[in-house]
């Protein structure tokens, strides 16, 4: 990976201390680690003046790179400590991939428009993250196949319930963050998947407002 430009790593370094004292997020690992990813190298070449501005980046197709302090936030909310498994529904540009990728042990990540998840793919392997697996489709599905996650990013706004498949595929112990609610305004969330007295329970948290892309499902 060749080095930013100075201009780069300046905006860099302004995106990270305006998620800290505007925002008051202060988690040193998760933003150590958007210390050193290119953000810029995920947007199309005419958004890449704005790529490190605080709000969300358009990657065509109707969909979005969220705002830095959203990916800060989320990732913030996984508490990882770099063992994990993590499933990513909505890959998008790949830079929240990017960014858990270097948290977690694997990330493997579904995007629904198969455009997107080509590119992002081709973006990841170019920049040298291993440990991503991208796969077009539908991602209220999960991953297919058996595995279990440590933790689950639903990065598109779901409008009541997370899909039931996507529990199933939740470890005990485990959580998952995703946007809910109808209308513009998401409610950011998170389930920890709790085993009580021999059985599998939900235990649900609420982390304010906040704005996302509507989540799509694959038509059949």
């Amino acid at each position: 990976m060749r080095p930013a430009p100075k201009f780069m790593k300046n905006a860099r370094e302004q995106m990270v201390c305006e998620i800290k004292t505007h925002y008051g997020l202060n988690s040193p690992d998760v933003l150590s680690v958007m210390l050193q990813i290119p953000r810029e190298k995920f947007v199309q070449p005419q958004y890449k003046n704005i790529a490190y501005h605080d709000g969300p980046v358009s990657i065509g197709y109707g969909q979005t790179m969220s705002q830095p302090y959203t990916v800060a936030f989320m990732t913030d909310l996984l508490d990882l400590t770099g063992r994990e498994r993590v499933l990513e529904i909505g890959t998008g540009s790949g830079y929240q991939a990017a960014v858990l990728s270097k948290l977690a042990r694997e990330v493997y990540t579904i995007e629904v428009i198969p455009e997107l998840a080509k590119k992002a793919k081709s973006a990841l392997k170019r920049l040298g993250y291993k440990n991503v697996y991208v796969r077009s489709g539908s991602g209220e599905w999960g991953w297919p196949g058996k595995l279990k996650f440590d933790a689950i990013i639903v990065t598109a706004a779901i409008e009541k319930d997370i899909p039931e498949m996507l529990f199933e595929q939740l470890k005990v112990g485990g959580v998952l963050v995703a946007p809910i609610g109808r209308g513009v305004d998401k409610v950011m969330t998170r389930y920890t998947k709790i085993k009580k007295q021999g059985k599998e329970e939900l235990k649900k948290e609420e982390f304010g407002i906040f704005h996302f892309v509507p989540f799509v499902e694959k038509k059949n």
